[in-house]
């Protein structure tokens, strides 16, 4: 099946936080999503609707209701291990999902329901999926994500950090595999999330209107001629879109084995602790996404320049006292606070002490 015209990714003018948040979570979706955050038309459902037409199809268990892996039998739904349990395996090939969770969605249709007095009378589980299943290994996208019913964006948030969505009810229970890319998007104006779901969100975006004439003519002029002529327009496009698709998949194969060092963690530990940052899950958020950004870089190892544009991405929302201000940190200005931060906990000592062991581990000598 063809996909329906879609606006390009790499057509988009600018707003580059927002396209490389989508991009790390597209290469990693370990990391947790992203909640854009701008006044209406600055591209916010654009991008997102663009990130999934970019990413390439994937291969499925056939007629599985799940998007379940051939290659991960351990995060298969209860069904798909009934199914093919001992049998030769059946796959097909789709397009990677993208679904629109409506903001009047309940929670039977967020996660799908269990027909409890079939299952008493036959004894048999029957389990109608819901948006969940079909966001499985897709971009899972929630516009005005403020309006959304606070339990429903639990579940969502739930879903993603576990990537398994289980329903219980009676003493019944039915998991399936829920790994998606979680893409918010809310106009401020309109109210905002409670900073516990705030928190949830890996990375945030706060984006605004271009002011630049040059940038505003060519918002202008490329989207014109989208309308006029979609397939046209994507023609054009073809080769940009096709080098960054080949990337985020390369970038997706070699992210696990992106390596990071105890120096790492102090750097992303002591910048987080000194920005006074509650809790630990902007810890793990900046790993994840440094480790996303060097593979797509096509590195193996992390860098201080990964870690600072992760922070970037991951900190705006989770600064006490002053989430989503005009001053939140920078590039540049998290670049010279982790260099302040590596002073004080003298990690070029650390420095020091790695690459000899590694001179030490490359010669089998010691460096006196």
């Amino acid at each position: 099946m063809a996909r329906r015209a879609v606006f390009p990714f790499t057509a988009i003018v600018n707003q580059e936080r927002m396209k490389r948040a989508l991009i790390l979570n597209a290469v990693s979706p370990r990391i947790g999503g992203v909640l854009i955050r701008g006044e209406r038309g600055t591209a916010k459902s654009t991008a997102a609707r663009a990130l999934a037409a970019l990413l390439p199809d994937i291969t499925v268990l056939a007629a599985s209701r799940y998007n379940c892996d051939p290659l991960r039998p351990d995060e298969w739904s209860d069904d798909s291990h009934l199914r093919y349990d001992g049998q030769t395996l059946e796959t097909e090939i789709r397009q990677t999902p993208f679904i629109d969770l409506p903001v009047s969605a309940t929670e039977d249709r967020v996660v799908g329901t269990l027909d409890i007095e079939k299952a008493i009378k036959s004894g048999e589980k029957h389990f109608e999926p819901g948006i969940l299943a079909s966001a499985n290994r897709g971009v899972l996208y929630v516009d005005e994500v403020n309006l959304l019913d606070d339990h429903v964006v639990d579940l969502l948030l739930d879903a993603a950090a576990m990537g398994v969505n289980i329903v219980e009810r009676e003493g019944i229970s039915f998991s399936h595999p829920s790994k998606f890319i979680l893409v918010g998007t809310m106009n401020p104006e309109e109210g905002d999330l409670r900073p516990q779901l705030l928190d949830r969100f890996a990375f945030s975006v706060q984006i605004e209107g271009l002011e630049d004439p040059e940038d505003r003519v060519a918002i202008i002029e490329r989207r014109i001629g989208f309308e006029i002529d979609p397939e046209g327009f994507r023609a054009q496009w073809a080769a940009s879109e096709r080098e960054l698709s080949e990337r985020i998949a390369l970038a997706r194969d070699r992210v696990n084995d992106v390596i990071y060092s105890r120096r790492d963690l102090m750097s992303i530990a002591g910048l987080v602790s000194s920005l006074n940052v509650d809790g630990h899950r902007a810890d793990l958020v900046i790993l994840r996404g440094a480790q996303a950004h060097a593979a797509l870089q096509g590195r193996d190892k992390v860098t201080d320049e990964d870690i600072i544009l992760a922070a970037e991405l991951a900190l705006p929302h989770r600064i006490r006292g002053r989430v989503f201000q005009d001053s939140v940190l920078s590039a540049a200005e998290l670049s010279e606070r982790l260099d302040e931060v590596q002073g004080e906990m003298g990690v070029s000592e650390m420095d020091q002490r790695e690459e000899q062991a590694e001179e030490t581990a490359a010669t089998g000598k010691k460096k006196p």
